[in-house]
C-alpha cells in the first residue's frame, strides 16, 4: 500500500498513481496519514526509494538524502526499507565513484554488484571499462580490484629472492581467488603451512564469513 496525506489537502504526496494507471487498476490501497510536509517528503522518498524500476545511483542518493536531511542512521535505514545495514553501505559507497562510473549504471552497462568491487580499486574507471569490454564476473572484478597496479621495487625484490611455487600451489591459489573474490596465497611448510586471504574492506570479510558459515 502507498502512504497519502488526507485527502482534505487536496494532496496525494507519495503515491504511485502512473504505475497503478499502467496495470488498469480502479483502486489503490492507501494509508491515510495526517502529516506535515517535512515528513510527508521523507515518506515519499522512503517509498520511491523501494521502487523496483530504481537504478543504483538514485538508490545511492536516496539513501544519502534520508540521512542528510532526515536524521536517519545507515541501521534505521535499513531497518525502515527491510535491507540489511551492509546493504546501505554498499550502496552509499556507489556515490563516491567517478561520474563516468555513474553514468554505466544508469545505462545499465554495469551492475550494482561490479560497481561496489570499484570502490577499493586504484583505477576504477579503467576497471569498470574491462569488466563491460571482457563481460567479467563479480568474483572475477573482485579479484582484480584487489591486485595492486604494480609491485614498489622493494617488493619486486622480495618476490624474486622468495622460492617459485609448483604449478600445482599456483593454480590452486588461482582457483580459490576466482571462487571467493579476494586474493588467496598458500605458503607451504614442511608438513603444513599457511593459507593467506587479503580482504579491503569489512563488508568483504562479513560476505567471507556468511558463505563460510553457509557451507556447514
Amino acid at each position: 500500500s502507498s502512504a497519502v496525506r488526507s485527502l482534505t489537502s487536496r494532496t496525494m504526496t507519495g503515491i504511485s498513481v502512473s504505475p497503478a494507471q499502467r496495470a488498469g487498476l480502479t483502486e489503490i490501497p492507501v494509508i491515510v496519514r495526517d502529516v506535515n510536509d517535512r515528513t510527508a517528503l521523507e515518506l515519499a522518498i522512503i517509498e520511491n526509494v523501494q521502487r523496483a524500476d530504481l537504478n543504483p545511483v538514485e538508490e545511492a542518493q536516496g539513501y544519502q538524502q534520508l540521512i542528510d536531511e532526515h536524521g536517519y542512521t545507515q541501521a534505521d535505514l535499513g531497518q525502515v526499507i527491510g535491507k540489511s545495514r551492509s546493504h546501505v553501505a554498499n550502496t552509499l559507497r556507489l556515490l563516491k565513484l567517478p561520474p563516468v562510473i555513474h553514468s554505466m549504471l544508469v545505462d545499465g552497462d554495469l551492475s550494482a554488484g561490479h560497481a561496489r568491487t570499484l570502490v577499493t580499486a586504484e583505477d576504477p574507471a579503467g576497471l569498470a571499462k574491462r569488466i563491460v569490454k571482457e563481460g567479467l564476473s563479480v568474483r572475477q572484478a573482485e579479484a582484480l580490484a584487489q591486485t595492486p597496479a604494480g609491485p614498489t621495487p622493494a617488493k619486486a625484490k622480495s618476490a624474486t629472492s622468495a622460492p617459485e611455487k609448483d604449478p600445482d600451489t599456483l593454480a590452486l591459489e588461482k582457483l580459490m581467488t576466482d571462487t571467493i573474490g579476494m586474493i588467496v596465497s598458500i605458503e607451504h611448510k614442511g608438513k603444513g603451512g599457511t593459507l593467506r586471504v587479503d580482504y579491503r574492506s569489512l563488508e568483504q570479510l562479513d560476505e567471507l564469513c556468511r558463505r563460510l558459515k553457509d557451507e556447514r
